[in-house]
């Protein structure tokens, strides 16, 4: 029996990009981005709702997270849910879902797209498709499969 993972969003960064590396150098990007869904109500009325994603590039995407992502600009990012845990200072357990970025495409107008980058960086044509990373965090081997 297979199983799918995988999230297609397009909406507006929350925020600029949050670049840090790991110990090995690797860069990895946080961001958030807002989808908003809209629909009139039995009264006539337009309703709106925002819902927030915690977005994760690693690598390449990250370095361009870093060199086109402004707050604001809208983007199609492509990947897989990830949950992680962690107990928080208080000792609090904590838990998170985020999407970890396996493509990423630029969207607007190249009026746009210039206004959101800068100014010495070329403009993609297209997208990037980030190869799928090595497991981190463990990994999973054969002794973790159901079958």
């Amino acid at each position: 029996m297979a199983s799918l993972n995988k999230v297609m969003l397009i909406g507006n960064l929350g925020r600029d990009p949050e670049i840090r590396f790991t110990p090995d150098g690797s860069p990895v990007a946080n961001f958030s981005l807002a989808t908003t869904d809209y629909w009139t109500d039995k009264g006539g009325t337009r309703q709106e709702r925002t819902e927030w994603h915690n977005i994760v590039a690693w690598s390449r995407l990250a370095d361009l997270s870093k060199r086109y992502l402004t707050k604001g600009r809208q983007v199609y990012v492509e990947g897989r849910l990830r949950t992680r845990e962690w107990t928080d200072r208080d000792g609090n357990k904590r838990r998170t879902t985020e999407v970890i970025a396996s493509q990423m495409v630029l969207l607007g107008s190249r009026g746009e797209a210039a206004e959101h980058a800068p100014a010495a960086a070329p403009q993609p044509s297209a997208g990037y498709t980030e190869p799928e990373p090595a497991i981190e965090e463990g990994g999973i081997t054969d002794d973790d499969l159901p079958f």
